[in-house]
């Protein structure tokens, strides 16, 4: 059976790579902003949930024979906010500024789907404890890593210099990067998808 990665995001495709999987990608184009919108006031870690789904889900109806993995993360600050994709250099600041000293949740979600329907979830949570950002390494870091870091919720790149934005990091690194690889692995395994 075929998988399919409904989604075009670098550091997701970079993990499977990584890992020697085979696969296909393919964007599911959904409305995340309508899904938060409807959404507002769940737990995070639905809200990571329900996007990993629809993706999963949208794509797997266009492709009933294959194994479609959605993916989604969400990072919740300390007082409940969640964190987007920054639109403008100047809202990666405000991200950024609003990180700055505090410790904030970061939600991945997966979600297999097969024939139009989900068959496999998991969700993880990272605790991700930002260091104090001055004014100026801001400028410095955003000088350096925009617009690259534009598809990224957080405003980090785990694997390049975004790893300076922390003091710790609880959880596990794949999830930081955006999909809870082992696990995701694991199904492939009992799916026979992968050598067990």
């Amino acid at each position: 059976m075929r998988l399919i990665l409904a989604s075009q995001s670098a550091s997701r495709r970079a993990m499977l790579d990584a890992a020697g999987v085979a696969y296909a990608a393919e964007p599911a184009r959904v409305d995340e902003d309508g899904v938060k919108a409807a959404m507002a006031g769940q737990p995070p870690r639905d809200i990571a949930d329900a996007l990993a789904e629809l993706k999963a889900i949208k794509v797997s109806q266009a492709h009933l024979q294959a194994l479609v993995l959605g993916s989604d993360s969400i990072v919740a600050l300390a007082d409940g906010t969640l964190l987007d994709k920054p639109v403008s250099r100047d809202d990666a600041a405000d991200h950024l500024r609003a990180m700055s000293g505090g410790t904030h949740d970061l939600w991945s979600a997966a979600v297999v789907a097969e024939a139009g329907r989900p068959v496999w979830r998991h969700v993880e949570r990272a605790r991700l404890v930002v260091r104090s950002l001055s004014a100026d390494f801001i400028d410095s870091y955003l000088d350096r890593e925009w617009p690259a870091i534009a598809g990224c919720v957080g405003c980090f790149r785990i694997e390049g210099p975004g790893v300076q934005l922390f003091a710790k990091i609880d959880g596990s690194h794949f999830t930081v990067l955006g999909m809870p690889l082992l696990p995701v692995l694991d199904y492939l395994r009992v799916r026979g998808e992968l050598a067990s």
